[in-house]
């Protein structure tokens, strides 16, 4: 067995995690997946161009969830995501013809981190 080493990560004071998740009917889970490399094109671009990201990570279950974790160093940097067209426009429109429901966003002060 190989052993871990635990490390903090090193973040700013007023850094939050952005959390955004999203439901749809697991059959369509093939459609969806598609949808999200799609949308992957044009949002990971859009998004780099953002001040103050620290980190972005996307996920979906085939039991019909999915939720996209971003970590910024503000929450007024996180809240730009709220009006990015790629996000907001263009990403939520190609999900949503797939069934996807999103959810409410909400933004977490963050409390402590690890990292292993």
């Amino acid at each position: 067995m190989t052993e871990r080493v635990t490390l903090a990560e090193s973040l700013p004071a007023t850094s939050v995690v952005r959390i955004s998740r999203a439901t749809f009917e697991p059959v369509r889970f093939p459609e969806v997946e598609a949808a999200s490399k799609k949308t992957s094109r044009y949002i990971i671009p859009a998004v780099r161009r953002l001040p103050g990201l620290l980190h972005f990570y996307s996920g979906i279950s085939p039991k019909g969830e999915m939720v996209q974790v971003s970590v910024w160093d503000t929450d007024e940097h996180a809240a730009q995501l709220n009006t990015l067209k790629e996000m907001v426009v263009d990403g939520r429109s190609d999900m949503e013809a797939v069934g996807v429901t999103f959810t409410p966003i909400f933004h977490y002060p963050i409390d402590w981190t690890w990292t292993v």
